[in-house]
């Protein structure tokens, strides 16, 4: 589950391997493996990761089944949209 969520991510954020891994400070290669789980991430790496994609570490690493978004920064009605196009597309399913 980590794996793929890792490269999920890295793929709707638009970042390459070797931009994560400078994000990150490891290797591209580090991620690579990670992303085949040829290895994990160190617990820090997951922390950042989770930083990075705005999630959960529990989500992240598969615990809880639906994912938190960080309304940071954003508006009231901003979030209230967010809710809105959520509900719409798991209604849609």
């Amino acid at each position: 589950m980590l794996p793929s969520r890792i490269k999920k991510l890295r793929e709707q954020f638009g970042y390459t391997q070797m931009e994560l891994a400078k994000r990150l400070n490891v290797t591209r290669s580090s991620i690579n493996a990670w992303e085949m789980g040829i290895s994990v991430p160190s617990t820090q790496s997951v922390i950042d990761l989770a930083e990075i994609f705005k999630v959960s570490c529990d989500w992240l690493l598969g615990v809880e089944k639906s994912a938190t978004l960080s309304l940071e920064g954003l508006s009231e009605s901003d979030g209230v949209m967010l809710c809105a196009m959520a509900k719409h597309l798991r209604e849609r399913r």
